[in-house]
């Protein structure tokens, strides 16, 4: 069974997939969280260049190979969920695939699953980070 807990103090750099520059997405406020927990974030998005000074890839082939990527961590509709799970099988990458809440997709699961990868689906990345951190705090 998969441990949101260790994904979550195990993982360090994380794709966001859709990854939006406009201050008031969900996607933007998440990605400034886990900016502010210390994870290092790659943003993609095919629509911008840049969001808090790092650069935004177009499509997870598009990453560099020498970066590793921990989790995959998607905000885009249900729908486009298994052709974004096809670039990262395609990229050779094993990362964990996290479906933000609302984004989830039982067929893309059965998918991911099958191809030798762990999913998280329907799940706020943030609100589950933040649970961890209570529960278990650092001092």
């Amino acid at each position: 069974m998969i441990s949101i807990e260790n994904i979550l103090k195990t993982s360090k750099t994380i794709a966001i997939i859709g990854l939006s520059d406009k201050q008031d997405r969900p996607s933007y406020q998440v990605a400034q969280y886990l900016l502010s927990q210390g994870f290092n974030i790659i943003p993609v998005n095919p629509t911008i260049t840049t969001v808090y000074g790092l650069e935004s890839y177009p499509s997870i082939l598009a990453i560099p190979k020498a970066i590793k990527i921990d989790i995959v961590n998607i905000f885009r509709q249900p729908t486009e969920v298994i052709p974004i799970i096809k670039e990262v099988i395609m990229s050779g990458q094993k990362p964990v695939i996290w479906m933000q809440e609302g984004v989830g997709s039982p067929e893309a699961k059965t998918f991911a699953e099958k191809n030798g990868l762990e999913v998280v689906m329907d799940m706020c990345m943030m609100q589950e980070k933040i649970a961890v951190s209570i529960e278990y705090p650092i001092c």
